[in-house]
């Protein structure tokens, strides 16, 4: 994740095009304010060699006004600039954010298995503001003060070529320092922008995961964490504040030196006559344009080290390629039955030396519920998250209705296949919000159905019914109230395939018994998956798919595999249970 970066924002271009226009505006308007500025010095000398040295009072007025109309152009443009900058900038770094967000949701669930959601968190705003401040302002003026310097030095030679020379001697060191605080300067930005990502993902995982920390009463060890993390990221940024300090204080030294040099060669070239008083003044007013320049330069260069590191950041998880993804003959499925069909599917995880799932070949008809049955690390949830594509098969192939479910558009699939994981998310948003997620042109009867379904009805109760705000991750709200609504969340919109991992492991034996029995009615409508670790759950379920160790064992209904296989019934504790527990059930 964390590598060197070479040029990365010029890669930024793509985004930057639309605001072409303003920033050209920006440069123009920039120059236009400095012109007026670069007027006063030369009306200054104006005023010093004709009505000061004539002693004519009068004439002093007009040239007087002139200089503050000068002056107050340079202000209205200076405003008029800032005002397109901030549209400019702003735009520019919203759509590098969508961009950036819309491909985070593009990239499958093991990238986000990979990455922190700290350093994720980190590239989407502090990089990204980062960038934002160079293109707004580091940018344009690297361009506006290149030009100041350049006419600036050209009005010097005009007014006095030796003392201009003086001047231009100043890029020298100037040069000088700055290539060698790129150099290291970069190093230390990137080390930086890496540990806010690393402080940013201990604070993360505090916060949601403060129910545990609380538990385990390890406030201290975490505390402990965060203030180490946090005294590595201050000793980082107290050296690249050291770099920027040093390269700054040399920076101002060079127009200072300057400007001693010009006032020594100047007050001797008015001495014996080379060079007017007048000019003298302009020479300097102009020199004094200079110091800006040369002092923002610092800063400049500093804002694009750490652009460019932030982009280097950010292009890392552009650049990743999403590993699932539509084909290009990608068709939308219209409609759908829900006939599967497994063929010599296969599965491993990257990097992983076996198989999760090996040489399933499987059939399940529509509107029939197929249990998947198997011990801990068996392949059942790595099978289900295959149908809807959260992961793709290594080897064979899974059709929906005869058509393979790679060649449907996601978005297709996934409208007609619904999930409910074993470990229901629910998202800081009203319950409304939440249940339509997938659904959101399901009407209210549709709702009702699926909270009823669901035995959810408690949502009723709550302070605003179904527009009662939820806390972060659901944890206002129970564990089995949560994978009640998540339940309800994949059946609200009726599709035609439901996979169900352990959908009903959190609720109490009373409340599964109402839940099976109407989710029995949704399920007569719908092709379902549904992984089993409870045996009761098998009540919902028409065959019986048996898995051990990534393989398929045997399928039946739940009868002839306890009648056969002494595996499965061990599985499922059916030995130790009393004759007729589950078979009753069932």
């Amino acid at each position: 994740m964390r590598g060197e970066n070479t040029r990365a924002l010029w890669r930024v271009r793509p985004y930057l095009r639309p605001y072409v226009p303003q920033l050209v505006a920006m440069v123009v308007i920039s120059l236009a304010g400095i012109g007026a500025a670069l007027l006063v010095p030369l009306v200054i000398r104006r005023i010093v060699d004709g009505p000061i040295a004539r002693g004519d009072r009068g004439a002093v007025l007009p040239l007087a006004a002139l200089v503050l109309l000068l002056g107050l152009i340079e202000t209205g443009l200076s405003f008029v600039r800032r005002w397109i900058q901030g549209g400019a900038a702003n735009g520019f770094e919203r759509d590098l954010r969508n961009k950036l967000y819309a491909h985070l949701q593009s990239l499958p669930a093991s990238f986000h298995d990979r990455w922190h959601s700290g350093q994720l968190l980190s590239r989407a705003m502090a990089d990204l503001s980062i960038i934002r401040r160079f293109v707004g302002f580091g940018l344009v003026f690297l361009v506006v003060n290149t030009l100041t310097f350049v006419v600036v030095i050209g009005l010097l030679f005009r007014l006095y070529a030796p003392l201009a020379l003086v001047t231009a001697a100043s890029v020298l060191p100037l040069a000088f320092l700055s290539s060698r605080f790129k150099r290291r300067y970069t190093a230390v930005s990137r080390r930086v922008q890496d540990e806010q990502g690393d402080l940013t993902t201990l604070v993360e995982e505090a916060a949601t995961g403060i129910r545990v920390v609380k538990a385990f009463g390890r406030g201290p060890l975490v505390g402990s964490q965060y203030a180490s993390s946090a005294a590595q990221l201050r000793d980082s940024a107290i050296e690249s504040s050291n770099l920027r300090a040093t390269f700054w204080s040399l920076i101002d030294l060079v127009p200072n030196v300057t400007m001693a040099g010009v006032l020594v060669v100047g007050a001797l070239a008015v001495g014996n006559g080379s060079l007017t008083l007048g000019g003298l003044v302009a020479f300097t007013s102009l020199v004094l344009m200079l110091v800006w320049p040369m002092e923002s330069l610092g800063g400049i260069i500093a804002n694009a080290r750490e652009a460019d590191t932030a982009a280097g950041r950010i292009f890392e998880v552009l650049d990743t390629v999403p590993a699932i993804a539509d084909r290009p003959a990608a068709v939308d499925l219209v409609s759908s039955s829900g006939f599967l069909r497994f063929e010599g599917v296969g599965f491993r995880y990257p990097d992983a030396e076996g198989w999760a799932v090996h040489d399933v070949d499987l059939d399940v008809s529509p509107g029939e519920t197929l249990a998947l049955v198997g011990t801990t690390g068996s392949g059942k949830t790595s099978l289900l998250n295959l149908v809807p594509r959260l992961l793709d098969v290594s080897e064979g192939r899974i059709t929906l209705d005869g058509h393979d479910v790679r060649d449907i558009r996601l978005s297709s699939l996934r409208r007609a296949v619904a999930v409910a994981f074993d470990d229901p998310l629910l998202f800081s948003a009203s319950v409304r919000e939440n249940l339509l997620l997938g659904w959101p042109d399901a009407g209210d009867e549709d709702l009702e159905i699926a909270v009823a379904t669901a035995q959810a009805q408690f949502v009723h109760d709550l302070p605003w019914g179904l527009d009662t705000r939820v806390g972060e991750q659901g944890l206002t709200l129970s564990g089995g109230q949560r994978q009640r609504l998540a339940l309800a969340r994949a059946i609200v919109g009726r599709p035609a395939v439901l996979v169900l991992d352990d959908p009903l492991s959190s609720l109490d034996v009373h409340t599964e018994t109402l839940v099976e029995r109407a989710l029995a009615q949704v399920l007569a409508a719908s092709t379902a998956l549904v992984a089993v670790h409870r045996p009761s759950t098998l009540a919902l379920a028409d065959r019986v798919a048996f898995l051990d160790d990534g393989r398929l064992l045997a399928v039946g209904t739940h009868s002839e595999l306890a009648a056969e296989l002494a595996s499965y019934r061990a599985v499922l504790g059916l030995d130790r249970r009393p004759a007729g527990g589950i078979e009753e059930v069932a």
